[in-house]
């Protein structure tokens, strides 16, 4: 992982109208905090259930949960980034995954859910993220959210061409709070005098955003490294041309949760060229890190592990690896897999 120039990875802060409209959608909604809804969870999760994700992976992921049937097997909504309670720092223990909208046939875009699972009792929920306007209105988000990162009370999404959008966590917002239902299945914002979001109860605003001052990197998975001082956060490019390698950046960030600036711009800390290409996740994590590395849907994903300056170990992964989270009490480098009939959340050692 040679080191390379930083400065592509410059950001600025695009707070714009965000803030107002999530704010304005706030005044309308009560709010839902993380325990909330993992406690108004209504969906199972089977520990250590059924899957073909790991194929003949030797050894086994440490752990595991899978999803209910028709999750696993929906072609609609692709799950790609992971996060943690251990990266938020606080909080009840949770996981949060992020799916995209993915219809062969769509007319429609219904934008990116988040699964919020509660390991303990292995139930989950989903909630659409939305973009909220001041004038009261909301709308799904057009986004593959290849990456999430929970640092604090902030949600980071990685936005492909643009940067980072951000979610708080404080203001899940409950829209049976204002009726007695969810709405139309198959209708966004407000209409009728109702609040709609596809069904779901619950949605998330998005309130800020970071922008590449300079367009041309990607951001294509994120993740929390809570092992320096001060804490950094970490995201990555993805590509899968012959011979090509991405490359991987990492920022301070504030005891408030926000990347660490100057007058709204974020410089990145440091940044490296990834070992090998089709990396999907990455985190570092004491001087050690570690990448998965897709493979295709008939031979399994690699997770690449080692300091930034030695060949990386290759080691045995499912099929389909994506974003990277770290559990930190529990030693544990956990990520989710992506195909359908084949989606797992799991385990590994450190």
């Amino acid at each position: 992982m040679a080191p390379v120039s930083p400065a592509p990875f410059e950001l600025r802060r695009k707070t714009g109208e965000l803030a107002e409209g999530a704010a304005r959608l706030a005044q309308d909604l009560e709010a839902a905090p993380v325990a909330k809804v993992l406690a108004d969870a209504n969906r199972t999760a089977s520990r250590r259930g059924s899957t073909a994700a790991f194929g003949q992976m030797k050894p086994q992921p440490a752990d595991w949960f899978t999803f209910e049937d028709s999750d696993d097997d929906t072609r609609d909504w692709y799950p790609q980034g992971l996060t943690c309670s251990s990266d938020a720092g606080s909080g009840p223990d949770a996981f949060i995954a992020s799916w995209y909208w993915k219809p062969e046939l769509a007319t429609e875009e219904r934008g990116i859910r988040l699964t919020f699972l509660d390991p303990h009792k292995g139930r989950y929920r989903h909630v659409l993220a939305v973009t909220a306007r001041p004038d009261g209105g909301y709308s799904a988000i057009d986004l593959h959210a290849g990456g999430i990162a929970w640092y604090r009370h902030h949600l980071y999404v990685a936005d492909t061409a643009r940067g980072l959008r951000v979610f708080d966590l404080r203001k899940i917002l409950d829209l049976r709070s204002a009726q007695d239902d969810t709405g139309d299945r198959n209708r966004i914002g407000r209409k009728g005098g109702k609040f709609h979001a596809y069904g779901y109860r619950y949605v998330l605003p998005q309130c800020d955003a970071w922008r590449l001052v300079t367009l041309g990197a990607r951001f294509s998975f994120a993740s929390v490294d809570r092992s320096a001082d001060p804490d950094l956060l970490v995201c990555g490019e993805y590509v899968d041309g012959a011979g090509e390698r991405g490359r991987l950046a990492r920022w301070r960030l504030a005891a408030d949760g926000t990347l660490r600036h100057r007058d709204g711009l974020a410089a990145a800390h440091d940044a490296y060229r990834a070992p090998a290409g089709k990396i999907q996740g990455a985190v570092s994590h004491k001087d050690t890190w570690y990448l998965s590395q897709a493979g295709t849907g008939a031979v399994r994903g690699n997770l690449l592990v080692g300091s930034a300056d030695e060949e990386p170990e290759t080691r045995a992964y499912p099929f389909g690896p994506e974003d990277l989270t770290v559990w930190r009490d529990k030693k544990q480098i956990w990520s989710i897999t992506e195909y359908p009939r084949r989606r797992a959340l799991f385990a590994v050692p450190l």
